[in-house]
């Protein structure tokens, strides 16, 4: 395993454990809902980076003639397979040495990965080289500024400061840790690596168990459409998604 890859899902029964088990249906008709407003309608080749077993592939599979789902867990990826067969191609390996050429990808996305990255500036990178020139990258980041983090930091209940661009970490990071990161950071990231920000989404605007109780899914989506555009500016929710462009050569 490379010294920078911090999350083994190897054995880890994902879709079953995190979200079948849990109630995570609100938090998935939020990616979802994103996904389809931010991935381009028709793509060559695409490359669902990060995508395990493939939770997402439906948003996906009718908008690329070529599918791969790459992860680094190949027990995630036996499980993309058995659901979806030959409709996709997976690819292990590790996301600093992405398995693809240069310029390969129409487009691609990366959802729910951010948190586990060491060194997002290398990660980024690597999406930047396999996208072709005018391919668009879908990036879901882990916020770490949101409301709450804000109230717990300003009553002192955290030491992580929201409002500074350091990244945040709230795990022991060498284990199992979380990275969590200011919009400016990564913006100026995807700014320094070439690509340009087309389109922000806020997502999971609503991601509380109170809410969900008060209010219940269906409903908390049906909120969650209109906000994820009306809140983009503000960049608070726990999920920002980037539309990103590689510019034509």
């Amino acid at each position: 395993m490379s010294d920078k890859v911090i999350s083994d899902y190897n054995g880890y029964d994902y879709k079953k454990i995190f979200w079948e088990d849990a109630d995570r249906e609100y938090e998935d008709q939020a990616d979802r809902m994103a996904i389809r407003k931010l991935l381009p309608k028709r793509m060559d080749k695409f490359a669902d980076i990060g995508g395990g077993y493939g939770r997402l592939a439906n948003e996906y599979l009718k908008r690329a003639h070529t599918v791969i789902i790459f992860d680094y867990s190949k027990s995630e990826l036996e499980q993309a397979k058995e659901i979806y067969g030959d409709r996709i191609e997976t690819r292990a390996g590790d996301i600093y040495k992405l398995p693809f050429k240069d310029n390969e990808l129409d487009g691609l996305m990366m959802v729910r990965v951010t948190h586990h990255l060491k060194d997002m500036n290398a990660a980024i990178a690597e999406l930047y080289r396999v996208l072709k020139p005018g391919g668009v990258a879908v990036i879901e980041v882990a916020n770490k500024r949101t409301l709450p983090k804000m109230a717990r930091y300003v009553t002192g209940r955290s030491k992580v400061n929201p409002f500074d661009h350091k990244v945040a970490n709230y795990k022991n990071i060498a284990a199992n840790g979380f990275y969590n990161y200011h919009p400016k950071y990564v913006e100026n990231i995807f700014d320094k690596t070439g690509f340009s920000i087309e389109r922000v989404l806020s997502v999971s605007n609503f991601r509380s168990k109170g809410l969900k109780k008060i209010f219940g899914t269906k409903n908390l989506v049906k909120m969650e459409d209109g906000a994820q555009k009306l809140l983009a500016p503000i960049r608070f929710a726990p999920s920002i998604y980037y539309k990103l462009r590689k510019p034509t050569e």
